[in-house]
């Protein structure tokens, strides 16, 4: 009798990572006719898989506690789903050892950790391959190594028909006369080089002067000392990720940083234009967005020769040679 594959995807940090990985259940369902996907996610990026008709469960990493209690508990927990397949896309000795405890027959991860070692993790490497260079067709490299094959990388986060019905009315409300909605976000988290809140602050205010497009800012909550003009909504302030995303389907367009908001909205298939750093470690083929219209603005070459502070978060890409409102709005306009 042929073995039922069941699998388990580990994806327990953050936003942007998890949006990333969200093309792995859809390859697996095609790859893998008949069989069972569940995702190990933590509590804040649960609704990211909501709705998705690939996945079969979303299990919940902060259910579980901490420090030994937890290896025990989240190993027979997870044995009682009888996976036999778990791919670890965070290195982690706490669900390395509850794997083992689950009774997962193969194990895949990303490090050489002795931990890994220890619990028979067959380890994937990047390499030098190009054609995975970029974080979303790294995370479907462990579709192939579990036997797979892959055709599409595009993210996707699914919406319930009555969201779509409540997405329609966002938009409606946002903008009655049909306007472009342009979201702008104007914190990072500190994940990526961002530029002042001032100069988002002067893009707004170009953006509102355009009779064709709506603006509205898609933080949760401002940097202190930012005041917004009264005619600028932030519709996301207050809600939870789940009711965010609707606001995020309703754009036309979402004006950010390299953030966990941009792989959102371009999961959502709704365009993107991103603020990105040249650096190897944060490039847009690394980590830029996928499957979505995307488009992205960076300093000039010799930019970060002679400004790079050495570590990109701190960077705000001013002076000369760096990004302010007037090169992305020739950007939007061209």
């Amino acid at each position: 009798m042929k073995e039922k594959r069941k699998f388990l995807i580990a994806r327990i940090d953050r936003i942007g990572d998890t949006v990333l990985a969200t093309p792995i259940p859809r390859e697996l369902k095609r790859s893998f006719p008949g069989c069972e996907v569940s995702v190990l996610v933590r509590s804040y990026t649960r609704d990211i898989f909501v709705g998705n008709p690939h996945v079969d469960n979303i299990l919940v990493w902060d259910d579980f506690g901490r420090g030994l209690k937890k290896i025990m508990y989240l190993g027979h927990f997870l044995r009682g789903y009888r996976f036999t397949d778990i791919f670890m896309l965070l290195p982690n000795e706490t669900l390395a050892y509850a794997s083992v405890i689950a009774g997962i027959k193969r194990k895949f991860g990303t490090s050489r950790k002795p931990y890994h070692i220890l619990t028979g993790t067959s380890t994937l490497t990047r390499g030098e391959d190009a054609s995975v260079n970029s974080e979303a067709a790294w995370c479907l490299e462990f579709v192939k190594a579990a036997g797979g094959s892959v055709t599409d990388d595009s993210t996707e986060i699914h919406l319930f028909e009555d969201e779509k019905k409540s997405v329609k009315g966002i938009r409606e409300s946002l903008a009655p006369n049909g306007e472009k909605i342009i979201g702008v976000h104007i914190t990072s988290g500190g994940s990526a080089p961002n530029m002042p809140p001032n100069e988002y602050l002067k893009l707004i205010t170009l953006l509102s002067d355009k009779n064709d497009c709506k603006v509205v800012v898609t933080d949760n909550n401002l940097p202190d000392g930012v005041t917004l003009p009264d005619t600028i909504q932030m519709p996301n302030k207050g809600k939870n990720l789940r009711e965010a995303i609707l606001n995020f389907a309703a754009l036309d367009l979402l004006i950010s940083s390299s953030t966990g908001t941009m792989h959102i909205a371009a999961a959502l298939k709704a365009e993107t234009l991103s603020l990105f750093c040249p650096l190897p470690a944060c490039t847009p083929s690394l980590w830029g967005p996928v499957g979505n219209q995307a488009r992205f603005i960076l300093p000039e070459p010799n930019y970060c020769q002679t400004r790079c502070p050495g570590d990109p978060k701190k960077c705000d890409f001013s002076g000369p040679g760096g990004i302010d409102s007037s090169k992305i709005l020739n950007k939007i306009l061209n």
